[in-house]
């Protein structure tokens, strides 16, 4: 017999779009979408007509006129996503936190406590919405990825619970794009060769697979599409990364857009790793097109970084070599970048001048021991001011902000 279903995945529905129904009334009902230039979120009713996030502003208004489009109100989104994940935390002490708006739990050690996994995800269900106002949807199931997929599935304001004998059965009939790790461009590769159901996935060989999507994505899909998800939940994880993304709309692929977007973006995550002393030496960065196309290229360094203007020149150096690879690519919609392999414990090590090609690119140099020391003077100046009150002044001059920080923030996991 199988084991039980205890893992529960609950996702707070069209959660910004939701909380400015919840805080203005006369929006309940109606077509809300959450942004301007670009729509950071959307309601049900929004999405009805096609509207979705990360869509321009302009393309959303055509799609459905009677939009209503609203700032945002970041503190609250803040306030009721801990207050969500509270009421889930009453159950069972095993949560783990993925985004402001969704957590995975376990429940095997409380159902003597509280009832069956179902029932106890339906009181949370109970619980959220009078306590809160807002509905949440909950999948029930043997691991964490069929228990996202079933959250899915259960939404808007539901409840799926997947019988472990069952399994297969519930997941092989669902579109392929409900995976984790299925976005656009994997779609669009499956799609080509006629590929649309997980259940069609699962019978295409691993080998098939891999050739298609490489190595790591093709043997990750395959052991989901069967529901091989060894994966534990992680209550109290340390954060293995650090990244931070803008989402521009549609940019022409310039310098003047993607350096300022750069050093913006190298400001919020080199802050963070200096407030936890973890800098890192693997740097990555994602441009997405404007066809939504995406590319990545990283570089692992000799010793690791936490200083903003070298993390903003690696990155533009790694957005260069993208672009230059992509070379009928003019306009961007999209840059990220994060950080990864991070130290534990760091001293910063010091280097002689010797005249290396790139000594203003080591954290160690001579330059980079005065822009780190720079950046703890901006950062003791934030601590006491406020992240605005000081800045580099390129980020904060040129570059056109279509998404507020107060939103990236919300997003941006913690280390």
């Amino acid at each position: 017999m199988a084991a039980a279903a205890t893992i529960l995945h609950a996702d707070l529905d069209a959660f910004y779009a939701s909380v400015e129904q919840l805080l203005e009334p006369s929006l309940q009902g109606k077509p809300v979408a959450v942004g301007g230039g670009v729509v950071l979120a959307a309601s049900y009713e929004a999405k009805a007509f096609g509207v979705h996030s990360g869509m321009p502003g302009r393309e959303a208004r055509r799609l459905c006129p009677q939009l209503i489009f609203v700032g945002g109100h970041f503190s609250d989104y803040q306030r009721l996503g801990d207050a969500a994940i509270k009421v889930i935390g009453d159950f069972t002490p095993l949560v783990e936190r993925i985004s402001i708006d969704e957590a995975f739990a376990d429940v095997a050690g409380c159902t003597h406590l509280f009832g069956a996994p179902a029932e106890i995800a339906a009181a949370m269900r109970r619980r959220v919405r009078t306590e809160l106002g807002l509905a949440i949807s909950v999948g029930v199931a043997r691991t964490k990825h069929l228990a996202k997929i079933a959250s899915q599935v259960a939404k808007p304001d539901g409840l799926v619970v997947v019988d472990p004998d069952a399994e297969l059965g519930f997941l092989h009939e669902l579109p392929v794009e409900l995976m984790w790790g299925v976005g656009p461009v994997t779609r669009t590769r499956l799609d080509a060769i006629g590929v649309s159901t997980i259940g069609q996935l699962a019978r295409l060989s691993e080998r098939s697979l891999t050739r298609l999507l490489g190595p790591a994505a093709g043997e990750k899909l395959a052991a989901l599409s069967w529901n091989r998800d060894p994966r534990q939940l992680k209550p109290h994880r340390r954060a293995r990364s650090a990244g931070a993304q803008s989402a521009l709309g549609r940019k022409p692929a310039i310098e003047q857009v993607i350096r300022p977007t750069l050093l913006h973006l190298a400001d919020r995550v080199a802050t963070r790793l200096r407030a936890k002393s973890r800098p890192g030496r693997t740097v990555t960065v994602r441009v997405r097109f404007a066809d939504l196309k995406s590319v990545t290229r990283s570089m692992t360094l000799d010793a690791p970084i936490c200083t903003t203007v070298i993390l903003a020149r690696l990155a533009e150096n790694l957005v260069r070599a993208a672009l230059a690879d992509h070379p009928g690519e003019k306009f961007i919609s999209l840059l990220a970048i994060s950080v990864s392999h991070l130290e534990e414990h760091w001293d910063l090590a010091l280097e002689l001048p010797l005249g290396l090609a790139d000594e203003a690119l080591r954290a160690g140099s001579p330059a980079g021991i005065a822009r780190w020391a720079a950046d703890r003077a901006i950062d003791k100046v934030r601590d006491r001011f406020g992240w605005d009150a000081i800045g580099y002044g390129s980020a904060a001059l040129e570059l056109v902000r279509s998404v507020p920080d107060d939103f990236r923030k919300l997003a941006e996991k913690d280390l």
